[in-house]
């Protein structure tokens, strides 16, 4: 993206950047009325309004590429960074704490919860690493581009669908948390949905970046979010069916989420050289997240 200065587009995209904000506010209100007419689980409906509010946040996210032609990358490292040290902080204080206290709860030994979460993080790690490596084989055949617009590199798709199954274990940790009746889920969906902002915007920018239109760029990024509702009602239902797959699902969530912390954005943070800029982001980061864990629970 280069170490370029803010740019901002003409007045018709800011306008247009404008309507998007108030079309995906309008979007929200409508949503949150029609979920109020389904006869669903209550846990089944926090999943899917903690699971929407990700979505929302990664939209919101998207938006500024509508006006905004670049970011520096020292920014974006920064960010990266942000969103990194806010996933760590869920992983412990939202899921793997709460999924020890969970095991317990049914009749675990210290010694037994610690194992079984220790194996669901390991089985939640290896699950999403072998669907890294299918990400990573995707064919640059498959991703090519029009006669009217040049392709987009297959490395730069890579890294979007990356973004994007790594938005699965987030709606997996909102819908067990949500679905176990957990009473820090709804600062766990917050703090998803924060780090989610970022997020948005650096798959818009890229793809935009790349050749992508702006208003497409936006589509992608906005529409990267959408994995998490669903994964968060489906994971609030299995939880429902047997009290065991609680600490297990906080377990596997954690497991997945560590893995794209550790193997995507960490190193993809420091990638440009902006080492101290990409720890201080994860340090604020992460405290955010402890305080709103804290704070909300």
């Amino acid at each position: 993206m280069g170490a370029q200065a803010f740019s901002i587009g003409s007045g018709r995209l800011l306008r247009l950047a404008l309507g998007s904000v108030l079309t995906l506010a309008g979007l929200s209100l409508l949503a949150i009325q029609a979920l109020a007419w389904l006869d669903l689980d209550p846990r089944l409906l926090r999943a899917l309004e903690g699971g929407a509010i990700a979505a929302l946040g990664t939209a919101l996210g998207a938006v500024p590429v509508l006006v905004i032609r670049g970011m520096p990358v020292a920014v974006a490292d920064t960010l990266l960074g942000f969103g990194a040290g806010v996933m760590l902080a869920a992983t412990a204080f939202s899921l793997i704490i709460p999924g020890l206290d969970a095991a317990q709860t049914i009749g675990f030994s210290r010694w037994g919860a610690g194992s079984l979460i220790s194996f669901g993080i390991m089985f939640g790690a290896f699950c999403l690493y072998l669907v890294d490596r299918q990400v990573a084989g995707v064919s640059p055949q498959v991703l090519v581009g029009t006669p009217q617009q040049p392709p987009i590199p297959a490395r730069i798709w890579i890294f979007v669908f990356a973004i994007i199954a790594h938005n699965i274990p987030e709606g997996m940790a909102i819908g067990v948390s949500a679905g176990g009746g957990m009473p820090d889920a709804d600062s766990l969906a917050m703090g998803i949905a924060l780090q989610d902002v970022p997020e948005g915007l650096v798959i818009a920018l890229i793809l935009a970046g790349a050749g992508m239109s702006r208003f497409k760029a936006f589509l992608v990024g906005a529409a990267s979010g959408l994995v998490e509702p669903v994964f968060a009602v489906l994971c609030a239902w299995l939880v429902g069916l047997a009290e065991l797959l609680l600490p297990l699902g906080l377990a596997v969530a954690a497991g997945a989420m560590l893995l794209v912390v550790t193997h995507e954005i960490i190193p993809e943070s420091r990638s440009n050289g902006h080492h101290k800029l990409a720890s201080l982001g994860l340090c604020v980061g992460f405290c955010l997240m402890m305080v709103m864990d804290t704070a909300l629970s």
